[in-house]
């Protein structure tokens, strides 16, 4: 987050996973595995990429399950960060692929029409109550500079 937010990459939202492995925070591991950090280590992590970024980023969700998600960008934003958005495909759509699989075209319809709309509508709502607009970190619409490509 410290070297790729510097105004040299000409950079304008970087896109991060977030900063740690979910399957290895304690109170969200398989049965079975081992920690690797805390609640609170897991937190600081997230503050401290956070407080280094000068540039807005979003969260991408690296092909983990729904849940895991959804799980994260509550935690993240419970911890403080200040996200601007997600980039994210298989976190929303990935279980329809077994329901095609099992049901065919018709299946995966029905199941995008309830469940894959669900699963965006549940991320909307963590936005909605988490994000930070990408124009804020500049310092609100007032503050954008635009500029003229053709020029």
């Amino acid at each position: 987050m410290k070297e790729f937010t510097q105004d040299k990459y000409g950079v304008d939202v970087i896109k991060a996973e977030v900063p740690v492995n979910w399957d290895f925070v304690a109170g969200h591991t398989a049965d079975g595995v081992e920690p690797a950090y805390t609640e609170e280590e897991a937190a600081g992590y997230f503050k401290e990429a956070n407080d280094i970024a000068t540039k807005p980023f979003i969260y991408l969700s690296a092909g983990v399950p729904t849940k895991t998600f959804r799980e994260e960008l509550n935690f993240a934003g419970a911890a403080g960060t200040k996200f601007s958005g997600i980039l994210c495909g298989r976190a929303t759509w990935r279980d329809g692929i077994q329901v095609f699989a099992d049901g065919g075209r018709d299946a995966l319809k029905e199941w995008l029409d309830t469940t894959g709309k669900g699963n965006v509508e549940e991320l909307n709502e963590i936005l909605a109550k988490y994000a930070t607009p990408w124009y804020d970190v500049y310092g609100g619409l007032d503050n954008i500079e635009v500029v003229d490509q053709a020029d």
